[in-house]
């Protein structure tokens, strides 16, 4: 008997490490396609597999990328965007999830189950109307425009809050409003410090999306000078082929400072979603 297991436990072991390896290959090998293809020069890349390691490194096909598809600007308008989207999502997600959570008025329960319902329905069947908007609205081809579009409701947002708020005792706010405080004082000068573990989590989720959108970027962005990262590299494309080598090269670019910002903030965010994933 106790052999028996002795051999299950073997069995699920290895089955384990093959499944995690093989996980891990799928996940790097798209990584070391880009990597190897980055370094090619154009013929090399139409005449070799994939994933040949280049017999040259080409490290122009950077400068090419970064000067042709004007990627500095691509970085500055992301950045505007990040910052304005990332502060009004925050500060308008956990006001929503505080008015929800702390006054209880007739229909809070179907706010937040038409929240629930808003999430459920996919983002792509409402581009008609929403273009329609912001069309009449004269929001096309504005930065601040499509900061509007993306600075929208954050369902997922609103409920971490929700979660968070549910741990936070109502005697706070009563002892601060016997203090003399009021209910603005009272979100911003006592419970939002405490949202922490929250805010890291939405900024993390949020800005991923954002960092990495194309649909809306390229839809309501239809100038090169406004384009952002995600469509900067739309340059090396065209009727007659894209220039994948170039591409990859920009894809490498527009992956570093993410993967800087992850070093750095490592700590945190890992605190912040793990908090965010026990609260409530």
């Amino acid at each position: 008997m106790k052999s028996q297991i002795k051999i299950g436990s073997i069995f699920f072991s290895i089955f384990k490490y093959v499944m995690l390896i093989g996980a891990a290959v799928m996940s790097l090998l798209p990584v070391a396609v880009c990597v190897f293809t980055a370094f090619k020069s154009t013929e090399e890349y139409n005449t070799t597999s994939v994933l040949d390691v280049p017999k040259e490194f080409h490290f122009e096909n950077f400068a090419v990328a970064f000067k042709q598809a004007n990627m500095l600007q691509g970085f500055i308008n992301t950045a505007i965007v990040l910052v304005v989207v990332l502060t009004c999502s925050v500060l308008i997600s956990a006001m929503l999830a505080y008015v929800l959570n702390r006054f209880r008025f007739r229909g809070s329960g179907l706010i937040q189950n038409l929240f629930m319902f808003a999430s459920l329905i996919p983002g792509i069947a409402t581009q008609v109307t929403v273009y329609q908007i912001m069309f009449s609205l004269g929001l096309i081809n504005h930065l601040y425009g499509y900061i509007i579009v993306l600075m929208g409701t954050d369902i997922i947002s609103i409920y971490i809050f929700l979660q968070f708020f549910e741990n936070l005792p109502v005697s706070l706010d009563e002892s601060a409003i016997m203090d003399g405080c009021t209910y603005f004082g009272v979100f911003f000068k006592i419970l939002f410090p405490l949202l922490k573990p929250a805010i890291v989590t939405s900024v993390v989720l949020k800005g991923v999306n954002v960092y990495n959108e194309y649909y809306m970027s390229n839809l309501y962005l239809q100038s090169k000078e406004l384009r952002t990262i995600s469509t900067a590299l739309y340059a090396f494309t065209g009727p007659y082929g894209n220039q994948y080598n170039y591409i990859c090269a920009g894809v490498l670019m527009t992956i570093v400072p993410i993967f800087i910002l992850f070093l750095i903030f490592q700590r945190q965010i890992y605190g912040g979603m793990a908090a965010g994933a026990v609260k409530g």
